[in-house]
């Protein structure tokens, strides 16, 4: 890399022989053109006959000439007679040999569109007033632009350079380096482009530098091909930093502030890393071969010590809103907004890994109407995509974010996958949470699917209701003390005689020695009279043994009526049940 150059002062000469035309006691330096060889002025303050002169033994050179017009204040009728006589008359071809603008000055456009160098083409510190035009040119030594001036656009479409160096370079307009081959390293350190940048097909052979660089609008590197890249950025974008489809040959670094990180088939071969401010990231399809880690940064970047501005961008967290195609097995997500990420459709998603403080969707809070009746959903993490199919739904959608126009919206019964694998990935992971969470997702849209038979759903619905699918531990023992309190009542009301059945026991003489006793009990007599008569503490102090005994499936040894021995039967199947439920959700509970 070259280092940057001090601005020249407009009172410092500069250091070579220069023309000096115009110099007054304001400005004693003047012109800053060289002075043509065997003359006195620059090219653009020669006489008539001596630059007609000049350009006619450019002419008898026809290509590979070597021209230096460094500080020079061209025209575009001064340009245009320069490279006319630099340009085969028969064939059309405009070569240079080495070729030095520095601090040169154009008034208009800059057009060198098919030139060709030979050596190194420099225009170091140059400015351009109109557009620079340098589309499919070849440059087989060294591009320096370092500090160059872009009053308009920047246009290198189809260009091949060495070492391209655009360090500190300031561009008013569009920038445009389409299909450019860099054979060589290239530096946009500290560059600056007013406009969008577009690199889409480009190809980087060697070392590329975009520290410190600001985009005011888009970068696209469309199909760009990176081969032995190691670092993009820092740099800051207030649009989208466009990588879709880009090819990474070597490990690579990528650090960005930007409003937005496209990877749509992005393809790293080598280990990778994302290190992002504000963005809203899409990586779909893109292709891991190596582990690939995306984190949001806490601080700014910094370059050349100091923090670097982040323009426009007020995003608060870095947010990943596809991973739809990739294979999750090599990808680790950091400190990342999952809210409006899209899982489906992504490989080996129980092997994602999550770190850091992520956030994914959650079920709406509160308490919401689903027509008369009041709806409060179960606290848990979701996923964007039971967001986008609750919405849609005819009812029951408040609360829930709707899909964006044109989304496809899954159903149930492809989004219960989904949950699986993350629940599985959490596990493996430690997360309990996290884990139970998704196995209720999984849960509820299994018991939402179509393709599941209606027994199953009813069986699933039954078990949503008594326990949160054994998770809700406070939904089972509401139900178990709601079971117990019925039974008691139940007891109380019909299931308790009348009285307790009292033995008889009556004795017959069989003999001059012997007797037959027999004991009989009467059968319990079912209570009569008033309702309000048989709530009594008595009868609750009876019912309530036998409800306790039913629980822990022990008999109460109570005399019952018909109806509480039916009763009591009902309650030592179900309450059973209840209370394993609960211990269930606690155990699950105690484990998160």
């Amino acid at each position: 890399m070259t280092s940057s150059t001090p601005e020249p002062s407009p009172t410092t000469p500069p250091d070579w022989p220069h023309c000096g035309h115009g110099a007054t006691s304001d400005d004693p330096v003047g012109c800053r053109g060289i002075q043509v060889l065997r003359h006195t002025a620059c090219l653009a303050h020669l006489e008539e006959p001596d630059r007609a002169t000049y350009l006619a033994h450019l002419a008898r050179q026809r290509l590979g000439a070597d021209i230096d017009h460094r500080g020079t204040p061209f025209t575009d009728e001064l340009l245009s007679e320069l490279l006319t006589a630099l340009t085969h008359p028969a064939t059309g071809r405009l070569c240079f040999g080495q070729a030095n603008f520095e601090q040169a000055r154009f008034s208009g456009d800059a057009v060198f569109d098919g030139a060709e160098f030979e050596g190194d083409a420099w225009f170091k510190g140059a400015e351009i007033g109109g557009n620079a035009q340098f589309n499919k040119v070849k440059i087989d030594g060294d591009a320096q632009f370092e500090g160059v001036k872009f009053g308009g656009d920047a246009q290198f479409v189809g260009a091949q350079l060495g070492g391209a160096w655009f360090r500190r370079a300031e561009i008013g307009n569009e920038a445009d380096f389409g299909g450019v081959k860099f054979n060589g390293d290239a530096s946009f350190l500290r560059s600056k482009f007013s406009g969008g940048a577009w690199f889409g097909g480009a190809e980087f052979h060697g070392a590329i530098w975009f520290g410190g660089a600001e985009f005011r609008g888009d970068a696209v590197f469309l199909q760009a091909a990176f081969e032995r890249a190691a670092a993009v950025g820092r740099l800051v974008c207030t649009g989208a930093l466009d990588l879709s489809g880009a090819a990474f040959g070597a490990a690579v670094t990528i650090e960005a502030a930007a409003a937005a990180v496209h990877c749509r088939r992005t393809r790293w071969a080598s280990t990778a890393a994302l290190r992002l401010r504000h963005a809203v990231v899409d990586l779909s399809d893109a292709v891991l071969e190596h582990p690939v880690s995306v984190a949001a940064r806490s601080r700014p970047f910094t370059a050349d010590g100091a923090e670097m501005a982040e323009l426009d961008l007020t995003g608060p967290r870095v947010r990943v809103v596809s991973l739809r195609g990739v294979d999750a097995a090599h990808l680790v997500l950091t400190d990342l907004d999952l809210t409006d990420c899209r899982f489906a459709g992504t490989i080996h998603l129980d092997q994602l890994r999550l770190e850091g403080r992520y956030t994914l969707a959650v079920a709406p809070s509160g308490v919401w109407r689903h027509g008369i009746r009041p709806v409060r959903w179960t606290p848990r993490r979701t996923l964007a995509e039971e967001h986008h199919w609750r919405a849609t739904r005819s009812a029951g959608a408040d609360g829930w974010t709707p899909p964006l126009e044109g989304e496809e919206v899954l159903e149930p019964a492809a989004l219960a996958p989904v949950y699986r694998q993350l629940r599985k990935s959490f596990e493996d992971g430690k997360h309990e949470p996290g884990a139970a969470d998704f196995y209720y997702g999984e849960m509820e849209m299994r018991r939402h699917a179509d393709d599941i038979p209606l027994a199953e759903r009813s069986l699933l619905t039954a078990y949503w209701a008594i326990s949160g699918y054994g998770l809700r531990a406070s939904r089972a023992l509401v139900w178990l003390l709601t079971a117990m309190t019925a039974t008691v009542l139940a007891m109380m009301l019909w299931g308790l005689p009348r009285y307790d059945p009292k033995p008889t026991i009556t004795g017959t003489p069989t003999g001059t020695r012997s007797i037959t006793i027999t004991t009989v009990t009467p059968d319990p007599v079912n209570p009569n009279g008033p309702y309000r008569g048989r709530l009594s503490v008595e009868r609750f102090e009876k019912s309530l043994r036998v409800v306790i005994n039913s629980v822990i499936f022990r008999s109460s040894g109570q005399d019952l009526t018909t109806a509480g021995t039916y009763t009591e039967m009902a309650s030592r199947l179900a309450e059973p049940v209840l209370l394993g439920l609960a211990a269930l959700a606690i155990r699950s509970r105690v484990r998160r």
